[in-house]
């Protein structure tokens, strides 16, 4: 939540007879006096954020999870969605909803994803499996039915060929100026750390 500071200030005397300087104006009366013009007052803005959270290794989903956990708690509609965690065969459908209001989201995909999704091995159900996941999370966020969203790996999803860089950019820039969009994984493409109004990076060793 941002605040702008709004100050509001008397206007000058008009120049008296005769060429003579108006006198100063002078300075605004106190709050709580009668009479008196308005002092400074603070406008509530709010206003959502992009925030990514990355690391050299698979693991920077457990605090933003936790904060996506207490938003949900305090009211907020979440979505979680993950991309390539795998192993529970969840997809749409068998989603978990937690405190009522949060939605978590996982690909109906046998185990992990981890390689190219053009390798010579790559199950075809798994671009779809995954793909149905940002179709929804993307309809979701585009019809601001979300006050958060957070995408896990995401960028790995790009980076492994399972989500179109073009599409996932486009539908962050029109994101609803509200909603809190977290990313989190070990890869993230330029353009999305450039669009970012915050960038958390996790260090081992550190």
């Amino acid at each position: 939540m941002t605040a702008s500071l709004i100050k509001h200030q008397s206007r000058p005397e008009p120049p008296r007879r005769g060429g003579a300087p108006a006198r100063p104006a002078a300075a605004a009366p106190t709050a709580g006096r009668s009479g008196s013009a308005r002092s400074l007052r603070l406008v509530a803005q709010q206003e959502g954020l992009l925030q990514i959270h990355t690391a050299p290794f698979r693991g920077s989903f457990s605090g933003v999870f936790s904060q996506a956990l207490r938003s949900a708690g305090l009211g907020s509609r979440v979505l979680i969605s993950q991309f390539l965690k795998g192993g529970v065969d969840q997809g749409l459908e068998r989603s978990l909803w937690l405190c009522g209001r949060l939605q978590w989201l996982r690909p109906a995909v046998v185990g992990c994803l981890a390689e190219p999704q053009a390798a010579p091995d790559a199950d075809p159900g798994d671009l779809a499996a995954v793909q149905e996941v940002w179709t929804y999370s993307r309809e979701q966020l585009l019809a601001g039915q979300l006050d958060q969203l957070v995408l896990d790996e995401l960028g790995l999803a790009v980076e492994l060929g399972y989500l179109d860089a073009g599409e996932v950019l486009e539908a962050l820039e029109r994101r609803p100026s509200h909603v809190d969009v977290i990313l989190t994984g070990p890869a993230m493409p330029a353009a999305l750390l450039a669009m970012a109004d915050q960038v958390t990076q996790l260090r081992r060793g550190f």
